[in-house]
């Protein structure tokens, strides 16, 4: 029997068959009604996955987004998006709305134009816009702007409109002002103020412990941290005015706490302005090298450590000599030797 001879009378570019097996010469030696079988693909044969067809598409058709050159297909490139102008750390701190605060806050946190920041969060306060955030961060931006000052005055003036739990964070921000502009005696006041507030059960609102940030972290704190820190801050401040027998008190009331290698070293500091350099030495024995002490990390005391031996060594020499460093001789020492905020590490 004669076969007649089998074609596909197909073009060469279809796409349910490679290229390399369609040659158009060969398809047109052999006319339609001369036994040829005409092949009509099925709907299924084309249902191929999408890097198959682009495969099989003609390298003189590349669509947009494809790579014009002759080496292996791949995906289509995708457009590049536009850089946005604001971080997503920026945007996600800024309020949804269009209200009196979310305004200042956009201003202040996108628009970075704290002056303006400033005056949007004063009507913000006059109209009743979440008085208490308003007021916190008013405050802050004015600190940042060198106006601590004001900031001061606009705490006291309007924290009766906040609410009772905003109390706690507003006297911390008036703590930051007062140490700042070096208002020493109303720093000791709001410092003895909270110590009282934690000794009757009244501070963080009747609980054992509070949420705290730091360096755009949160963590929690117990009223022992909070008393010790409180603590320590008080010891500082009053070693800034020569009040060494009760920052000794206030340092020793912290230790009792818990340990702390910074308070433990400005401990030593405030026995050898007493001249008790003995006891100043055996305090210093006990800092311990690697500890870690508060979000600071390990071994964070260290230049209150190195300070206080410097200390201690120059006392013991002006010893040998006669000077028994006290007197004339305490005043090589200035009051910066006592580091600000070293015994604050939760704050």
């Amino acid at each position: 029997l004669a076969i007649p001879f089998l074609s596909l009378s197909l073009p060469s570019f279809h796409p349910c068959l490679p290229a390399s097996g369609v040659r158009l010469e060969r398809e047109r030696e052999v006319r339609e009604g001369e036994g040829a079988i005409v092949f009509q693909p099925s709907p299924q044969c084309c249902r191929r996955p999408r890097r198959e067809k682009m495969m099989q598409e003609p390298w003189g058709a590349a669509g947009v987004g494809t790579r014009p050159c002759k080496s292996a297909p791949c995906s289509p490139l995708k457009p590049a998006l536009p850089a946005r102008a604001d971080s997503f750390h920026t945007m996600h701190k800024v309020p949804l709305g269009d209200t009196p605060y979310v305004r200042a806050k956009r201003v202040q946190l996108v628009d970075k134009d704290p002056e303006k920041a400033i005056a949007l969060f004063w009507a913000a306060i006059n109209t009743g816009d979440r008085v208490d955030s308003a007021l916190k961060d008013m405050a802050i931006v004015m600190k940042q702007q060198n106006r601590s000052e004001e900031a001061i005055e606009a705490i006291r003036s309007l924290r009766s409109r906040c609410s009772e739990q905003a109390q706690e964070s507003l006297d911390n921000i008036l703590l930051d002002l007062y140490k700042k502009c070096g208002r020493l005696d109303d720093q000791i006041a709001l410092l003895k103020h909270k110590l009282h507030l934690i000794q009757q059960g009244m501070a963080f609102n009747g609980k054992r412990t509070k949420t705290a940030r730091s360096q755009g972290r949160k963590f929690q704190v117990s009223v022992e941290q909070e008393a010790t820190r409180l603590l320590g801050n008080l010891g500082w401040a009053l070693m800034q005015q020569d009040n060494f027998a009760e920052a000794e008190a206030a340092y020793r009331r912290a230790l009792l706490i818990g340990p702390d290698n910074n308070k433990m070293c400005n401990l030593g500091i405030c026995l050898m302005k007493q001249g008790r350099v003995g006891e100043a030495r055996e305090t210093l024995k006990r800092v311990r090298p690697a500890m870690t002490d508060g979000p600071r990390g390990v071994d964070s005391h260290l230049k209150a450590f190195e300070r206080a031996q410097e200390m201690l060594c120059d006392l013991e020499e002006s010893k040998t000599t006669g000077d028994d460093g006290r007197g004339e001789g305490d005043q090589r020492w200035p009051s910066g030797i006592f580091f600000p905020g070293s015994s604050s590490s939760s704050s």
